[in-house]
C-alpha cells in the first residue's frame, strides 16, 4: 500500500488557521485529495498534538452510511451529542454541500464556543460564493489542486523526463499514482470524468449531455488559445453543426468552473492597467481529466506545458492573468497598432512577474520573438521565459531570466532566482 503523500502547503494553511474562530473551507475538484488532507494528514497532526481522539469528530457526508446526517437538524443534534465537555472539539466534515441548508448548520456551529470547524466541498457555486457572502470575515478558504509536478515527482522519483511525460498525460489526481499501466490510468480518468464530474453536473443542472460533452471537448482543444462564449457559439455552428445559444454556452462554462474542472484567465492590458473583457483563456485544473475528455488525442506538448505552468502558478497562490501590450508605431508615415501577448501576468500583493511559456527557442530569432513583448513593458517587475529544454538558468543584460521547465516546476522559489 502506497504511503500517504504529504501535502505540506495545504496542511500548513490548516494549521495556521487552527482555533482562529473561522470556519475553514477546503475547496477543490473531486478526487484531488481534500478528504485525505482533512481526515488523514490534518487528523494525524492533531493526534500528534495530543488532541484526544474523542475530541475529533470526523463525518464523511458523501458516505452512504452517513446519509441521515445530510439532514441539517439530525447533523446538528449528532454534533451536539458528541460535544460532552468544555474542552475544544475539532469538527471535520467532508462534502458539506451535500447537507440541506448547510449554511444554517455552519452558522449554528459558530455559536458553539468550544468547536473548531473544518469542511470540504467540491462545488464553488455552493461553497465559495455562498460562504464568502454569508460569513465574510468568518471563513478561510483553502483551495486545493491535484498534485503539482514537484509533489508528483517526490512520490514517483526516477527519470525526470519520464515522470514529466506521465504527468502531462495522466495528470495529478492522487489515485492515478496507485495504478500500474497506461490502460488502468486512462480507464480511471475516463470513468472519473463521466461517472463523477459529469454525473455531479447532471444532478445539479439541466443539461443536454451531448452538447455539454462537445463544449467540454472544444474547451479541451482550446487550452492556450484565446476564446469567448461568442467564438465558441460560432465554432459549434461551423464545426459541430449544432446551434448552441450564447446563454447556454455561458451556463455550461459556469458549470465546469463551479466544479473546479477549469479556470478562466482574463486578458489584462498591461500599459492601460485594465482588464479587456473580449477574450479569455481557459485552463484545466487537471491535465489527465482534460486528456480523457479528448480520449487522449490532441496532446500538443506546447499547449499542455502552458496549462501546467498556469496551474503551478495558481498552486503557489498567485493571481494569474493573460497579458496584452498595445503598441502604436509609425511606419512610412502611417500609424500602425499591434498587440503583443504576455502568456502570464502573475500577481500577489505588491509582487508581479511577467512570464512567457516558450516550448522551444532553437535560435536567436526565436529568442528575440519571445522577448519582444517584454521590450514594450516599461516597469521594473521581473520578466521570465520558461523553456521546455533542460538549460542552465541565465539572465540577459535586460534582466530577463530564461529557465528550463523542470527546474522551474521543481524549485518552489524559481520565481525569485
Amino acid at each position: 500500500m502506497r504511503a500517504t503523500i504529504p501535502r505540506d502547503v495545504y496542511l500548513k494553511q490548516l494549521i495556521d488557521g487552527r482555533e482562529n474562530g473561522f470556519i475553514k473551507v477546503i475547496t477543490g475538484m473531486r478526487r484531488c485529495g481534500k478528504s485525505t488532507l482533512l481526515q488523514v494528514l490534518f487528523r494525524d497532526y492533531l493526534m500528534k498534538q495530543n488532541i484526544p481522539s474523542d475530541h475529533i469528530i470526523s463525518i464523511a457526508l458523501d458516505d452512504r452510511i452517513n446519509q441521515k446526517l445530510r439532514n441539517p437538524d439530525v447533523l446538528l443534534a449528532y454534533i451536539r451529542q458528541q460535544v460532552r465537555d468544555n474542552q475544544l472539539y475539532f469538527i471535520l466534515m467532508d462534502e458539506i454541500q451535500m447537507v440541506d441548508e448547510f449554511m444554517d448548520v455552519l452558522n449554528s456551529l459558530l455559536h458553539i464556543e468550544n468547536v473548531d470547524v473544518y469542511v470540504t466541498g467540491s462545488n464553488s457555486h455552493f461553497l465559495s460564493n455562498d460562504i464568502v457572502t454569508e460569513f465574510r470575515d468568518r471563513s478561510d478558504e483553502i483551495h486545493m489542486y491535484p498534485f503539482s509536478f514537484s509533489e508528483y515527482y517526490a512520490a514517483v522519483g526516477g527519470d525526470k523526463q519520464g515522470a514529466w511525460k506521465d504527468y502531462y498525460t495522466y495528470g495529478g489526481l492522487p489515485h492515478v499514482l496507485t495504478l500500474v499501466g497506461d490502460k488502468k490510468k486512462s480507464d480511471y480518468l475516463y470513468n472519473v470524468y463521466r461517472k463523477t464530474y459529469l454525473t455531479d453536473i447532471k444532478e445539479r443542472h439541466e443539461i443536454k449531455e451531448h452538447e455539454f460533452q462537445e463544449l467540454a471537448k472544444m474547451l479541451s482543444s482550446f487550452i492556450g488559445s484565446s476564446c469567448n462564449p461568442n467564438k465558441l457559439t460560432n465554432t459549434f455552428k461551423s464545426k459541430v453543426n449544432v446551434d448552441l445559444s450564447y446563454p447556454t454556452v455561458v451556463k455550461y462554462i459556469s458549470y465546469l468552473k463551479d466544479s473546479f474542472l477549469i479556470e478562466e484567465a482574463e486578458r489584462y492590458d498591461i500599459k492601460g492597467r485594465k482588464y479587456i473583457g473580449s477574450l479569455s483563456k481557459y485552463y484545466f485544473c487537471d491535465l489527465g481529466v482534460r486528456n480523457s475528455i479528448l480520449n487522449f488525442r490532441q496532446q500538443e506538448e506546447n499547449h499542455i506545458m502552458e496549462n501546467v505552468l498556469y496551474n503551478e502558478l495558481r498552486m503557489r497562490g498567485y493571481n494569474v492573468d493573460v497579458g496584452m501590450v498595445d503598441v502604436k508605431r509609425k511606419i512610412d508615415g502611417k500609424s500602425i497598432r499591434k498587440q503583443y501577448e504576455v502568456d502570464f501576468v502573475v500577481n500577489e500583493g505588491s509582487d508581479r512577474y511577467y512570464i512567457q511559456s516558450a516550448f522551444a527557442m532553437p535560435n536567436i530569432e526565436k529568442e528575440r520573438q519571445e522577448k519582444t513583448s517584454f521590450s514594450f513593458i516599461n516597469d521594473s517587475f521581473k520578466k521570465i521565459i520558461v523553456v521546455k529544454d533542460d538549460i542552465k538558468t541565465k539572465r540577459d543584460e535586460q534582466g530577463i531570466v530564461t529557465i528550463g521547465l523542470l527546474d522551474f516546476l521543481l524549485n518552489k522559489d524559481s520565481l525569485k532566482l
